[in-house]
């Protein structure tokens, strides 16, 4: 006896088995048309030695005292079936994809692959027997699109509609259904799909056949430099060092990914590569998505070389016109080793003298007329690229060879595993965890998502912790007041951040 999983899947199996011959040799022991049954119990009673039915059973059985074998669809199409899920899964964002059901809210919009952005309004049953034969219903999925058109999806297929990933799903635009518009819409994101990727492999190959700098370093000077890391490399960072090091003194142009979690050391692998990168009498330029992270890493770069014959400036907001007058005329000259700074660094009036490296750290985060520079500059030097969360593109183009790719995955020995409590909210729990932390001279983070109500909770907070020295950030303060309070934290001005 065979089972599937609708009557549709068994009309497929049926035609299958009389496709395939099946009986065409004499020591065939059962008819060539197997017979539909409504149960096993069915089954058994009958005189047929070979049935179909329809069963929600995944795996198959024998019966020895009722000399029955059972096997379902499942085990039929075992690796058929893998390959179409995998198949499928490959070429769909998981965050789109509906886990279940429950997910879908009336209302809400959705993503037809066939018939574009409707509007779910619920699960209906329909009856698909014919006029004479017995009810079989089966569950729709119930679209509206423009005009009040209905489609009606069937949940089998509900890998086919995904979440509506648009800026506001209240206003979001249904197509008409048969009107073409959805197939002109993919067709116009295909083409430019294609475009970018001509774009991207033109560059890709202009690399490949450009012969970038072998970088030549004094090893006993590497050594020292090295010596000064206070810590024990973990395996994965001596991977991605070596990695790295290798594509420098390659004599190719080194496009490599480093990708880590906060606090895994990426930083140390950046900074072997200036190392040898200004040993080897090129500049090096490091791109910080933001003014803060730009001046933590001069302060690490700056403590690192402090030893050494090594140039380091600073291109920022928080320099004086001045400051940045001599930086960008050392630059030029070829004066500056190292220069650390934030997207100004890619700007026209930044001459570099003889640039030979240039560090990225997250580069998800830069606006598309800074990636169209950095593109630029990746025909003509070497580039390494840091990130904890890479963005599909740039994690696509590693797994597929474009870039070079360096995970590390391995937590350094000595720290701290993360700790989560969830308590009930009080302001016995709240004091005790800040007093505990400001105690042991730490900072403490107080999330607060509400801009409307965070001065309210700032003054209930300086009432319950006097001890505190609290400071307010959020998002719709002026850039540089946001830049200040985030600077005074990392200085330790402020030892609270009430901040959304």
């Amino acid at each position: 006896l065979i089972c599937a999983e609708s009557a549709g899947r068994l009309e497929s199996i049926r035609q299958l088995i009389e496709e395939s011959n099946l009986g065409a040799s004499e020591d065939v022991v059962f008819a060539l048309h197997p017979q539909s049954v409504n149960t096993i119990a069915d089954f058994m009673k009958g005189n047929e030695r070979f049935g179909c039915c329809v069963s929600p059973l995944f795996n198959g059985f024998v019966w020895q005292p009722q000399q029955l074998l059972l096997i379902t669809e499942a085990e039929l199409f075992t690796q058929t079936a893998r390959q179409r899920r995998s198949k499928e899964t490959s070429n769909t964002d998981p965050d789109t994809l509906f886990k279940d059901l429950s997910e879908l809210k009336v209302g809400d919009p959705v993503v037809h692959v066939e018939h574009g952005i409707g509007r779910y309004q619920g699960l209906v049953l329909l009856n698909m027997a014919g006029p004479k034969e017995a009810p079989a219903f089966e569950e729709f999925l119930h679209l509206v699109y423009a005009h009040d058109a209905t489609l009606y999806v069937p949940v089998q297929q509900l890998h086919q509609v995904t979440r509506y990933a648009g800026a506001d799903p209240d206003s979001a635009p249904l197509h008409q259904l048969g009107s073409g518009q959805w197939d002109k819409a993919k067709r116009k994101a295909a083409q430019q799909i294609r475009d970018t990727a001509a774009e991207l492999l033109n560059l890709y190959a202009a690399r490949a056949i450009r012969k970038g700098h072998a970088f030549e370093f004094s090893a006993h000077d590497y050594a020292a430099f090295s010596e000064s890391f206070g810590f024990e490399e973990t395996p994965d960072q001596a991977n991605a060092i070596a990695a790295v090091i290798g594509d420098m003194t390659s004599g190719k142009p080194m496009d490599r990914l480093v990708c880590g979690d906060v606090g895994f050391g990426k930083t140390e692998v950046a900074l072997r590569a200036s190392f040898i990168a200004v040993m080897g009498g090129k500049q090096v330029a490091i791109l910080a998505p933001t003014t803060l992270l730009a001046e933590q890493h001069a302060a690490t770069w700056k403590d690192r070389f402090a030893a050494w014959p090594v140039r380091i400036v600073e291109l920022s907001r928080f320099k004086t016109a001045k400051e940045i007058s001599t930086a960008l005329a050392a630059i030029a000259a070829g004066d500056a080793d190292i220069v650390i700074g934030t997207h100004k660094l890619l700007s026209k009036e930044t001459q570099f003298a003889r640039l030979g490296l240039v560090i990225v750290d997250e580069e998800h985060r830069f606006g598309v007329r800074q990636k169209d520079a950095l593109k630029a500059l990746r025909a003509e030097v070497d580039i390494l690229t840091l990130t904890a969360t890479p963005i599909p593109r740039t994690l696509g183009m590693a797994l597929e060879g474009l870039r070079e790719f360096s995970v590390i995955a391995t937590a350094p020995q000595k720290r701290l595993a993360i700790k989560t409590f969830v308590r009930r909210e009080s302001d016995g729990v709240i004091r005790e965890a800040v007093l505990r932390e400001i105690k042991r001279g730490g900072q403490v983070y107080f999330l607060h998502n509400e801009v409307e109500t965070i001065q309210n909770r700032k003054q209930a907070l300086q009432i319950l912790l006097p001890e505190a020295r609290i400071a307010v950030a959020h998002g719709q303060m002026h850039e540089r007041e946001l830049e200040a309070v985030m600077r005074d934290f990392v200085t330790q001005r402020s030892n609270v951040l009430l901040c959304t």
